[in-house]
């Protein structure tokens, strides 16, 4: 088989998934706007407290990101009854996790402090995590729901609900922040609310599609939800720890950043948030193609095919190398007009806080290739269900390379800001090559095709 389907099919796959990452950030950016016009001080408490919210998320996240390779290997091989347990059992899973990680978000405050944040960053910050608490259950079980309509080739119901949640968080952001239409106006606390509605609603419909859809209900996803499965569920806790550690490990690096620049001032926490908010953005497309890779890897994985495992691999690559090129390109060119959307222009820090976001964007468009590998690289390693190894390439990567390069560059050398991001940069290389390495070193050829449906269990 030449490599044009296989080009084909992850980009009709994975052009939903993207639209579906892209229509979250934006949910986030709607946020992130908004509170930019209400005030600085509550922009900076934002961008600390999404960064310390999205560490748990990320640690979660990793049971629904596993289960979507073993969902697809699993309805490749027409394992019913596997798909069905995997499943369930990462809803068992995510809410214990809602459960373990309740303290940190209901005492952050102290936390934020004694990670170097100013009083008042930290006690806005506090208030909007406590509103978070009661969304993150829906969040990551909304994550479960993705992975299980994606991997049932319906990722477009998905895409769906997350536009129609796009107008109406924007709307209550509005109503609750400035206090609209005589209702109070609450800030921080009003981002947190309609964040909080808008997450309910969403996991509402996700099960309303996963108990009704066709293709699904062969599967009988809610049949005995309550009762445990503890084979599959110790399954499920081994593939996805080490996922979402990786993820942790990525993610803990940027908040690790935040930190950092926090050290330079709200002025310099707001812009570095708003140059990270604007690079996550496009780094939505890179993970929607991972997502893709994931479930094409995972289903050729199933089925035994080493040669359409490599060439899925290689069409992921293509088409988020590809990608990498246009953002890059608007980044140096027109880094002023993104980031002045994001700030009050009659706010007098506002100039300083958009000249200083500008100038990271330059460390932005360089890293928007390397950050594309590494995430696809990941996508389809979680296909093959290799997750140990890659865990502890990335926490190296990230944790001994970037941070430390960032915070020498940033303060012993005095590069300040823009030190910092040349940092991140490196990290993200490092993971890049050793993540890449490790697939194609772990890739069967396709003479070892037999292999694979030995290999299919989790590890």
């Amino acid at each position: 088989m030449s490599l044009r389907p296989h080009l084909t099919a992850t980009f009709l796959l994975g052009l939903p998934l993207v639209g579906t990452h892209v229509g979250r950030m934006l949910i986030g950016v709607t946020d992130t706007v908004l509170i930019g016009r209400y005030g600085v001080v509550e922009l900076a408490a934002l961008v600390l407290a999404t960064s310390y919210f999205f560490i748990l998320v990320m640690l979660g996240s990793g049971y629904a990101l596993g289960v979507m390779g073993v969902i697809a290997s699993a309805r490749a091989q027409g394992e019913a009854t596997e798909l069905r347990r995997a499943t369930r059992m990462a809803l068992w899973v995510s809410v214990l996790h809602c459960v373990v990680i309740a303290p940190l978000m209901w005492w952050s405050g102290p936390i934020l402090i004694a990670l170097g944040q100013e009083p008042q960053v930290a006690a806005l910050g506090q208030l909007w995590l406590r509103v978070m608490l009661f969304a993150m259950p829906p969040v990551l079980a909304g994550m479960v729901f993705n992975s299980y309509l994606a991997a049932l080739g319906r990722p477009n119901l998905v895409l769906a609900i997350t536009v129609i949640g796009l107008p109406v968080n924007a709307l209550l952001n509005w109503l609750l922040i400035f206090g609209h239409w005589g209702l109070p106006e609450l800030g921080v606390r009003g981002s947190g609310l309609a964040s909080l509605m808008v997450n309910w609603l969403q996991l509402a419909a996700l099960a309303g599609c996963a108990a009704w859809l066709p293709e699904g209900r062969e599967y009988h996803l809610f049949q005995r939800l309550w009762r445990p499965d503890w084979p599959a569920f110790r399954g499920v806790l081994a593939l996805g720890l080490p996922i979402g550690l990786t993820l942790v490990a990525e993610t803990g690096m940027f908040t690790g950043a935040n930190v950092l620049m926090g050290w330079f001032g709200a002025e310099a926490l707001a812009a570095h948030g708003i140059a990270l908010q604007i690079a996550g953005l496009t780094f939505m497309v890179h993970l929607g193609i991972s997502n893709a890779a994931t479930i094409r890897v995972g289903t050729a994985h199933g089925g035994g095919d080493a040669a359409g495992l490599r060439q899925a691999a290689l069409a992921a690559i293509i088409l988020s190398a590809g990608f990498a090129v246009l953002p890059m390109t608007a980044f140096l060119a027109i880094p002023e007009l993104l980031t002045g959307l994001y700030l009050n222009p009659s706010d007098p820090r506002a100039p300083q806080i958009v000249a200083l976001a500008a100038s990271l964007m330059v460390y932005a468009g360089l890293f928007q290739l390397v950050d594309a590998m590494q995430a696809i690289a990941l996508g389809i390693l979680r296909g093959m269900q290799d997750t140990r190894v890659p865990m502890w390439l990335a926490i190296f990567s990230y944790w001994l390379v970037g941070l430390p390069a960032g915070w020498a560059l940033a303060f012993p050398l005095g590069m300040g800001p823009p030190g910092l991001w040349l940092g991140l940069l490196c990290g993200l290389s490092a993971a890049a090559v050793l993540l890449m390495t490790r697939f194609w070193r772990a890739a069967p050829r396709p003479d070892g095709a037999a292999a694979l449906v030995r290999g299919a269990q989790p590890r």
